[in-house]
Formats: structure tokens, sequence, C-alpha cells
């Protein structure tokens, strides 16, 4: 659905991986969740350097089973080189040819849809993260892994930002544990494969990347945000509204993956996000109210039954290891960010 993104996104992120792009030619790539909300971007991201980068075109097999995938992930698009699948990854799955990377993007990451989806949620990040890791071995293929912050729990002060070292502060019980253990479990895998099996393994921790093509059925903060606003409601902010993250808006963040997925370290673990600013929700309303350049009412309310509570009351990274191996430099201003997504939104939530 080409109102899911913005273009000059598009662009702009495959300009910024420069020659490393190259890297792509030629080769078959394995993605899951492809349908999703990082997954339309790897296949937009993939096509335009098909038709504007690379020599030989690089071609991509892409699975999803749409159990997520929302509206726009519904609309399968007919794209040169591309083979889409419906299939849940929980189940084997043997590509017919050779691939050089396998991308596993595929989860439940919206606290709304793991809430309503607690073992679909963990059997995706386990059951599915060991198949594609078997499609990995027994091809050579590079393999990267979609963690999450989320495994850091809730953090020690003393480790805000923080770093792949830390080793989290996360509940086995909990509304919240189908998703952080189930990550954490994800990673021990990719550890596996590659110390014992030999498999390239990364794992990308994403910090609450944002930008065009989130729908409003992910019920995320910034998503609710804006399909309050075009429906001349107030904002809810959940909890007391002190809690704390930092936001990374789409095109860096799918500039700091696919520098993972094209040159990353063999077993390593990158934090990709912006670390600044880090502010809370009811910060992040001021913010928003300044991007529209008017007063945006909201409220302060408890959690709703579907939306899990014991949130983390800090999130930041520290992407210092990512800057060192990777030259990885997020360059969007939570503001520039900001506008572009709710003018986006302002077009494509309109009556949706």
């Amino acid at each position: 659905m080409k109102g899911s993104y913005l273009d000059s996104d598009i662009a702009e992120i495959a300009e910024r991986l420069g020659d490393r792009a190259d890297i792509l030619a030629g080769k078959t790539v394995l993605l899951t969740g492809a349908r999703g909300f990082l997954g339309r971007y790897f296949t937009r991201v993939f096509a335009h350097l098909n038709e504007h980068r690379l020599d030989k075109p690089c071609s991509v097999i892409a699975l999803d089973n749409l159990i997520t995938s929302g509206a726009a992930g519904e609309t399968i698009p007919d794209l040169p080189h591309f083979t889409f699948l419906r299939h849940d990854v929980t189940e084997p799955f043997t590509p017919e040819g050779k691939v050089d990377f396998v991308v596993h993007a595929a989860g439940i990451a919206s606290p709304f849809h793991y809430r309503a989806h607690p073992m679909e949620t963990l059997e995706v990040a386990i059951w599915g993260t060991r198949n594609m890791l078997d499609v990995a071995r027994r091809d050579d293929a590079s393999f990267a892994f979609f963690s999450s912050s989320e495994i850091y729990g809730d953090p020690d002060p003393r480790h805000v930002p923080s770093p792949e070292s830390y080793r989290g502060n996360v509940a086995s019980q909990g509304p919240r544990a189908c998703y952080d253990e189930s990550k954490r479990v994800g990673e021990t895998l990719c550890y596996i494969y590659h110390e014992y099996h030999g498999v390239h393994t990364n794992i990308i921790r994403p910090f609450n990347v944002f930008g065009p093509g989130m729908q409003k059925t992910d019920y995320r903060v910034l998503p609710n945000f804006a399909a309050h606003i075009q429906e001349g409601e107030p904002l809810n902010v959940y909890g007391s509204g002190t809690q704390t993250r930092t936001f990374c808006y789409i095109t860096d963040a799918m500039v700091g993956f696919l520098l993972t997925v094209l040159s990353g370290v063999p077993g390593e673990t990158y934090n990709i996000g912006n670390p600044k600013p880090e502010i809370s929700m009811l910060d992040l309303v001021e913010r928003v109210a300044g991007v529209l350049g008017r007063e945006v009412p909201h409220n302060v309310i408890e959690h709703p039954d579907s939306y899990p509570a014991d949130e983390p009351n800090r999130r930041c990274p520290d992407i210092r290891k990512a800057e060192l191996q990777l030259d990885y430099i997020p360059q969007v201003e939570l503001d520039d960010g900001l506008s572009r997504f709710f003018t986006w939104a302002a077009k494509f939530y309109e009556g949706s």
C-alpha cells in the first residue's frame, strides 16, 4: 500500500547505505514478517535498490502469516524479484534454492497484540527463530534476529543508557513476559547456533521505532496519539506519564538494521535506536503540541485491560557499539521525525 510509507524516506535510507548496499547484488534474502511495519520497509528498500542501485538485482523470499499485518500488510505488492508466501514461520520452511541472508523480522511486537496472542508471541520468537536458523545453517547464510529493547526489562538507573552487555531486569511471569522472555530465548538460540554450529548471527535490539506505516491497530503511543488527534479527542497517557523513552525515526532505524544485516560482526548484538532525547510521555505530549503548533489536550489514565501494565520506567540505548562497528549515526531529530509522522498520519488515518 503506497500510502504506508514516504517515497522520500525510502530514497533516504537507500542513499545513506552507500556502497554497502552493493553487497546485496545478485544475492537472495529470506525475509520473515514481510508484511509487518518493518517488513514493509525492508520490502520497499530492497525494491528501490533493485531499481536504482544494484547492478544485479537481489531476490527476496518474503514470508508472513498475516496474523497482525492489518490492512496495510494484507495488500501484497507485485514486485519483480520478490516471491511472497503466506507461511507461519513456527512451521518448518525449506527454500527451493540457496539463500544468502535471513532477516527474521517476524514477531508480535505490539503490546496490544501480544496481550491478545501470548502463545503465538512465544512461538514465533522461539520456534520461528529456530526454524529460520536451520535455514541459515543449511545455506551458510548470515542471520539477523529482531529482538527487542524489552529484553532489558526495567533497567537499574545505573545502566541507563543501557549497553548490550547489560543483562536486564525482566520478570518471567506477568503481562509482558511472553514477549520479553521469548525474545531472550531467541537470543540464546542465536548464541547457540553461532557458537556450536558456526552460523553468522546478529541480534538487533530496536528502541521505540516510529514513522509512516504504523497502523491505528498497532495501539502504540504515537499511532494512538495520531488517531485521537485525527478524531478530535484528548490524548490518553497511560500510567503516571513519567515513564521515559527515546524515539527513533524509521529512516535512522532502517539504516541501522541494514548496516547490521550487511556488515554486522558475526555473533554480535547491536542496540539500534536514538539515544537523544530521553523524554517522559507527558513531555512527548508537549513535543507533539509544539510540532502541530497548537494545544493538545490529554488525560492521564490507568492502563486499559487490553494493554499490559508493568511498563519499564526508563528505556534509553547506549549505541556506541553500533557507532564503532557499523558507523551507525542517527540523523533525524525527534521534532523532524514527529513532523513527518503526523503529516503522513493526517492523510493516511483520515477515514480509516
